[in-house]
């Protein structure tokens, strides 16, 4: 080859080089590369301090770059996270136990927040209570949903089973437009759909997760094991943005200032600003990994394996991940 052309050819790989690493830090030309962390989230309260912390720009303020995914349900969100769609995820309990027994390489890196769940049922369904559930249609976000856990545990306590309901999954914000038309009986749902349901004149509040089930674990985030072990320094700033974020939300609503954390929310969750402070004000919202909140989880995970949604406990060392 010409020496002139080989220079060039040298000077452009050169150029090329310093001006990816500049627009994007490290970059494998030869395989693509990407920076971003791809954060996997449900359409939910829970997930607050995930929007609180995008929209005040805490992630940009450490320089990490995210995108939001929005996912139906956990199940689908834990299915990502094993294809490795998905780096980090605000997602229920309930699916990350049953992933993590299966062998997905994923950790509960913290807490996010407690109970915040409910049954609603149709005022002319003629549910007023448990032994009234029998043979009615109700919906749940899918079976690995905390929120058909909860609902599973509540027919056994009240000796009753899941196959003595007529049980359907359903996206969230479905649910309520399908309870409206009267094509089902009941729900039992998220926040801040449980108060947008409760409402209505004509739904009623069945039960509350804090009377089925008092201060059960919900939602927590989750990293990948890749993830981790490739970016643990960028794992203890997400943490850290989430600690910031939870704090920021509990401030305010105990100063009585919940609006401030209803103006950071995606519009897609906030059809009514006042059912929206209901809502926040409704469960409570935590970070990090302490003895208690493990406590709270083993107990859930002997309450799965108890109705038999799991086969085992999952152990902590196979589960969490502290920095």
């Amino acid at each position: 080859m010409n020496k002139k052309i080989t220079f060039v050819l040298v000077l452009a790989l050169a150029a090329f080089l310093v001006m990816g690493s500049a627009s994007a830090g490290l970059f494998d030309f030869l395989g693509g590369g990407d920076d971003t962390v791809k954060i996997g989230y449900l359409p939910s309260d829970h997930d607050a301090a995930l929007f609180v912390a995008d929209a005040q720009g805490l992630y940009a303020d450490k320089n990490i770059t995210t995108e939001l995914v929005q996912f139906n349900n956990g199940g689908d969100l834990m299915t990502a996270m094993a294809s490795g769609e998905v780096d980090v995820g605000y997602v229920g309990i309930a699916p990350v136990l049953s992933s993590v027994e299966k062998g997905v390489p994923v950790k509960v890196i913290s807490a996010a927040q407690t109970e915040g769940s409910g049954i609603i049922v149709t005022s002319d369904s003629g549910i007023t209570s448990a032994a009234d559930l029998k043979g009615k249609s109700i919906a749940t976000p899918g079976e690995a949903s905390i929120q058909y856990v909860l609902l599973s545990y509540y027919l056994k306590e009240n000796n009753l089973s899941t196959d003595d309901l007529n049980i359907s999954a359903m996206k969230v914000p479905s649910m309520n437009d399908a309870l409206k038309t009267k094509q089902i009986d009941g729900i039992i749902t998220f926040q801040p759909y449980v108060s947008i349901a409760a409402n209505d004149s004509g739904n009623v509040v069945l039960e509350d997760s804090a009377d089925i089930l008092p201060n059960h674990p919900c939602c927590v985030v989750v990293a990948s094991d890749d993830f981790i072990k490739n970016h643990e320094d960028k794992t203890k700033d997400i943490l850290a943005i989430h600690e910031n974020a939870t704090k920021f939300i509990n401030d305010n609503i105990e100063n009585g200032s919940s609006d401030k954390v209803v103006a950071l929310l995606p519009e897609d969750i906030v059809s009514n600003a006042d059912l929206e402070v209901l809502s926040l004000e409704s469960f409570p919202f935590i970070s990090g990994i302490d003895d208690s909140f493990k406590s709270d989880v083993d107990a859930f995970q002997k309450l799965e394996v108890d109705i038999g949604i799991l086969n085992s406990t999952v152990s902590h060392d196979k589960l969490f991940w502290e920095a």
